[in-house]
């Protein structure tokens, strides 16, 4: 979402030497959505990736569909559509864009009111059965939506914001519903507002977490994600920075096994009391 034109809006050369160095730092997935950059984030990964070289075997490709804009596209007001030739078009425009021949997952980017479980299957249906994509999962999805969709398709995973600064998937059921169902989990906005707002939660977070920078030897931001991946459903969180040197940073934390103490000390820090 950062790359293009609603970030850092990098020219082709640079998006294939950031592709390279992310798979060298052993980041394959890349995490898209038909509206980024107002439907144009696709077209200008794709063009790189076209003449970077890069293995499509090497990589692992994700998008989302879904969200109607106005901006890109001629639409009196932002909405949800899902029917099934919808579905299908924009993940054939997907593949189009990306220069690939299939996703490895298509999500449905948010909820819609409208939501029919067998007409998404049947477009799901046709997409795997042509190759076109290989999973399907969703995004920003209650366990109860979930449920639905499931009544006419397996869902595979669900992409939904959490972080320290905000835990609700640990608590309304979003994560008990991968682990009890073996559902990838990730998580954009891992970082949540800790940089971002001057708040009297964040200022208790980085209290904490200060001795526990020099005692991991990490900074900041490792240790936010080092406390995501300590949870049992094996959360992948989304990361969205540009800048090398914090995605070598991010990379690294894989290896960061946070003591249990520790993660709760996170925990009451940003909820603001000791756990009951």
């Amino acid at each position: 979402m950062t790359w293009g034109s609603w970030g850092k809006k990098l020219s082709k050369n640079e998006m294939i030497d950031l592709m390279q160095y992310c798979i060298d730092a052993g980041l394959t997935t890349f995490d898209h959505a038909d509206i980024y950059g107002s439907y144009s984030t696709e077209t200008d990964f794709g063009n790189a990736f076209a003449e970077s070289g890069i293995k499509r075997s090497a990589i692992q490709l994700i998008s989302k569909c879904g969200i109607q804009m106005t901006k890109g596209r001629d639409n009196r007001l932002n909405h949800y559509q899902y029917d099934k030739d919808y579905i299908i078009w924009s993940a054939e425009q997907s593949l189009k864009k990306l220069h690939t021949e299939y996703l490895d997952m298509l999500l449905l980017h948010r909820p819609s009111p409208l939501m029919e479980p067998h007409e998404i299957a049947e477009a799901v249906n046709a997409l795997l059965e042509s190759g076109k994509i290989k999973t399907f999962g969703v995004s920003n999805f209650t366990p109860s939506q979930i449920a639905m969709l499931e009544k006419a398709i397996p869902v595979s995973g669900n992409q939904v914001e959490f972080s320290l600064t905000h835990d609700d998937p640990m608590y309304d059921g979003t994560f008990d519903d991968c682990i009890a169902n073996k559902r990838m989990a990730m998580a954009w906005s891992p970082l949540g507002s800790l940089f971002r707002d001057k708040t009297e939660q964040t200022k208790r977070i980085k209290k904490a977490i200060k001795p526990l920078m020099e005692k991991y030897d990490a900074d900041e931001s490792q240790l936010l994600l080092a406390w995501i991946l300590k949870h049992p459903a094996n959360i992948f969180p989304v990361v969205g920075t540009t800048n090398k040197e914090r995605i070598t940073l991010a990379a690294k934390t894989i290896d960061l096994d946070m003591e249990l103490q520790d993660w709760f000390a996170l925990l009451v820090a940003s909820q603001g009391h000791d756990v009951p």
